[in-house]
């Protein structure tokens, strides 16, 4: 499933056409493909949006969306439960527009971590691998704690910022904030 190129050499966004049948069409292979197609396109870093064949409405969100429940209901979840509650809690919160980019950052550090060591691993023997496995866990345990480190400083950063920008706006309607 190769992307067409456009004018420039740069890759042209892939467009998915959704039909009232729920059936996605691929135009750059000029075929029809399923759910685990576009996760593959996913997996892959495609770049692609999915359009409503009619309205010609971005439905991308709502088809990585249906993979995630697809994904979550095969077997093996990603979120507890407890987890997926604190998220809905999250919406229509103040924090919410903050918490969606604290989130996109931390999975993209996340992402990036995963990469590297995978990139790392490929010039690693079977011996080696042997030898990493056996303090791997210390040093996961440190690597993680590293992230958690990081993630936390981030976010009370971005609580700061948030607190800053809400004294500054109460402060241009004249209202004093109230004593920490």
């Amino acid at each position: 499933m190769q992307s067409k190129k456009a004018s420039g050499g740069k890759p042209a966004q892939r467009v998915i056409k959704k039909y009232p049948n729920r059936r996605l069409y691929d135009t750059d292979t000029s075929s029809y493909i399923t759910l685990a197609e576009v996760k593959h396109l996913v997996m892959d870093n495609e770049h692609f949006v999915v359009r409503d064949a009619k309205s010609n409405e971005d439905l991308t969100r709502s088809i990585l969306l249906q993979i995630i429940l697809e994904e979550e209901a095969g077997g093996a979840p990603l979120f507890s439960e407890a987890a997926l509650a604190n998220l809905i809690r999250i919406y229509g919160h103040s924090a919410q527009a903050f918490m969606g980019t604290y989130l996109e950052k931390n999975v993209q550090a996340f992402t990036e971590i995963q990469a590297k060591l995978a990139e790392q691993s490929k010039t690693i023997t079977p011996e080696m691998w042997s030898q990493f496995m056996s303090v791997q866990n210390p040093l996961m345990q440190g690597m993680m704690g590293n992230y958690v480190e990081q993630s936390k400083k981030m976010f009370e950063s971005m609580q700061e910022q948030m607190q800053k920008q809400t004294e500054q706006m109460l402060g241009a309607f004249g209202i004093s904030p109230p004593k920490r």
